[in-house]
């Protein structure tokens, strides 16, 4: 979770969102002007069977970060996630569509939406897909087993937007400082499947590797993620082409 105000950032060895008064004692006393709420219980197929806890961490939480900010007079900039539809449709799916997740993960993450538009807060809800550019992320694991020489084998039947974690960090301010609230979406412009990304991650990073594109169906997961999965949007713009901010997020890598 992270805050402006007297505040700049709170990790999660400081604090679980999952605890209500904790979360209260410190928006009253750093009263921000705003919270940007980017904790999320992100183990997909793991949430299947640990569905309490993700919906305490994608649902209640959020909730209760919700209502302290409404209470402390501070706006919530609240991320959410393109697993909330069913992936049917074969446009990008744009922020008046329908959601039908269809899995444990997006239905916590739906529910979190919705308490955080039911809290009375001034809330803005950022919808985006497949975040790289920090941490564990796609694009490191395919490097890390690339050099280790496992074979690759990456689904071809799912679509994403690659969104560059920076780009969509700017894309959240703007919108915050433009007094945006309500859902909103917020993802690279173009839509790939996960083999063609694996592929230009390798490619980015000089790696020379194989990548054996397989159907969804050769893996036993055990929740369903959307074959489309792409965000399109009517309330802002997409952010630059995922090609572009891939080249410039290995080009940093390989610097450090």
């Amino acid at each position: 979770m992270r805050l402006l105000g007297n505040e700049s950032g709170v990790p999660h060895e400081r604090l679980s969102i999952t605890d209500a008064p904790a979360v209260e004692a410190l928006i009253a006393a750093g009263r921000p002007d705003v919270v940007f709420n980017c904790a999320a219980y992100n183990e997909v197929d793991r949430a299947e069977s640990a569905s309490e806890l993700a919906h305490a961490v994608n649902a209640a939480a959020p909730h209760n970060v919700a209502l302290a900010c409404n209470r402390h007079g501070a706006a919530l900039v609240h991320f959410s996630t393109n697993f909330v539809f069913d992936g049917r449709k074969e446009e990008p799916y744009v922020e008046v569509d329908e959601p039908s997740p269809l899995s444990v993960y997006g239905r916590s993450k739906l529910e979190g939406e919705r308490q955080v538009l039911q809290s009375g807060a001034t809330a803005l809800i950022i919808r985006t897909a497949a975040v790289f550019g920090g941490g564990v992320n796609f694009p490191m694991r395919i490097l890390g087993r690339a050099r280790f020489g496992e074979r690759l084998r990456i689904v071809a039947d799912q679509k994403v937007n690659p969104t560059y974690a920076k780009d969509l960090a700017a894309a959240a301010v703007e919108l915050w400082e433009s007094g945006v609230t309500g859902i909103v979406h917020a993802a690279a412009d173009g839509c790939v499947s996960w083999d063609e990304f694996a592929r230009a991650v390798l490619a980015d990073f000089g790696v020379s590797a194989e990548v054996e594109s397989v159907a969804t169906t050769a893996f036993a997961s055990a929740a369903r993620r959307p074959a489309n999965g792409c965000l399109a949007t009517t309330r802002y713009r997409l952010l630059r082409p995922w090609r572009q901010a891939l080249k410039e997020w290995s080009e940093e890598t390989r610097r450090h």
